[in-house]
């Protein structure tokens, strides 16, 4: 399988780079697309993209995930668009909600936190890429809210929940990316919602180095083995490896309009 771009993957929490892109490349990746966890990271996102080579594009996204929102000072609308303005930036985040580590408690600041995400991706027409657990229907409430406002690109990153999250996400226009969680045996409903996603919708990612898919299992990821996750979507849709890299490809061009060739 060749020609696959892995939509999400945190490449600064990897033990060693190099060796990484050197398995995505025997993988047959064409890129792959480093998110940030706390904005005040941002920079190292950025300076992964050092990477970046004609064979094997690397981009980043800037934001701070949901659990570190009580560590993180929230960056202002404008300071997200300000440290969004280089063209390796494609996208906004993580941002989201995020219940199985927190209390209600901290579902204020989680909150404020997403709109403002949100709003970032509203004035930069990147989109925001979103990490929801165990809140679907917070995240659907606050997805439908900020959409009134006006319209923004979004993704649900490494999709674990039911229909009806996904039903709501595609209703808004948005896209649904798919982890190794696909290939889990235990994660059947996830399966189910993988085989009705619209096919300009789908996407495919590690998350590494977490959620390594079977047959990796055990192992850190890394982004070489989003091809794993992709041959067992194609299986879950019934069509070839080679199309559903087209497929998923062609849409991470879609989204994240800066990685356009």
């Amino acid at each position: 399988m060749t020609g696959l771009i892995d939509s999400h993957c945190h490449l600064d929490r990897l033990d060693d780079v190099p060796a990484a892109l050197e398995i995505a490349r025997q993988s047959g990746l064409d890129g792959m697309i480093t998110i940030g966890t706390r904005f005040s990271q941002a920079d190292t996102q950025i300076g992964l993209t050092r990477f970046d080579t004609p064979d094997l594009r690397v981009w980043c996204a800037i934001g701070t995930h949901p659990d570190h929102v009580g560590e993180e000072r929230l960056p202002s609308v404008e300071e997200l668009v300000r440290k969004a303005e280089p063209s390796c930036v494609v996208a906004i985040g993580e941002s989201g909600l995020d219940y199985f580590h927190s209390g209600d408690e901290a579902k204020p600041a989680q909150h404020a936190a997403f709109r403002t995400h949100i709003a970032g991706a509203r004035e930069t027409g990147l989109p925001v890429v979103i990490h929801t657990r165990q809140a679907d229907d917070d995240t659907i409430a606050i997805l439908r809210d900020e959409s009134g406002k006006g319209s923004f690109p979004f993704l649900i990153h490494c999709f674990a929940s039911g229909p009806k999250l996904a039903e709501a996400a595609l209703e808004l226009g948005g896209y649904i990316s798919f982890s190794g969680l696909l290939t889990f045996p235990k994660c059947e409903e996830i399966r189910e919602v993988a085989r009705i996603v619209p096919e300009d919708r789908l996407l495919v990612e590690t998350d590494s180095p977490f959620l390594a898919p079977v047959p990796k299992r055990g192992k850190p990821n890394t982004p070489g083995y989003v091809a794993h996750t992709a041959a067992r979507l194609a299986q879950e849709r019934g069509v070839s490896a080679d199309r559903i890299a087209e497929i998923t490809t062609a849409n991470v061009h879609r989204l994240f309009a800066r990685t356009r060739p």
